[in-house]
């Protein structure tokens, strides 16, 4: 079934309104560029890929996934293959590593950070306003 733009980012706002304990430890760590200085989002949309990403860097494309007792490791994997297609990276955390191990997770989320090219490099500096 493919869901409508409007679908998903109804169930993403439901998802950032309700995130699940593992996520709100994560977003802690990642929010407000505390790693490395990478924005990320929560719950951001990818409509090409029919894909809710709990944590997204767009500067980089890096997806990160916090998986509990329900995800389809199948169907997860085909799903990473379309984002993967988008040029997106996806990293993915069970739900024990988040609540055990924090600093390790982050550290893989920093190590992986930065294998990866920014995508909005700038090739010459800003000009200023005339």
């Amino acid at each position: 079934m493919v869901a409508t733009e409007a679908e998903l980012l109804k169930r993403a706002h439901e998802m950032r309104k309700n995130p699940t304990e593992p996520e709100i430890r994560l977003w802690r760590a990642l929010s407000n560029s505390q790693l490395d200085g990478l924005k990320f989002r929560r719950q951001h949309v990818v409509l090409e890929a029919q894909a809710i990403l709990d944590f997204f860097c767009p500067a980089i494309g890096l997806g990160i996934e916090v998986d509990g007792d329900t995800h389809d490791a199948d169907r997860d994997a085909r799903r990473d293959a379309r984002l993967a297609a988008l040029g997106f990276t996806i990293v993915r955390f069970s739900n024990p590593d988040v609540m055990s191990n924090l600093a390790g997770v982050a550290e893989s989320i920093s190590t992986t950070a930065s294998t990866l090219s920014n995508r909005w490099q700038r090739t010459s500096p800003p000009q200023p306003l005339p």
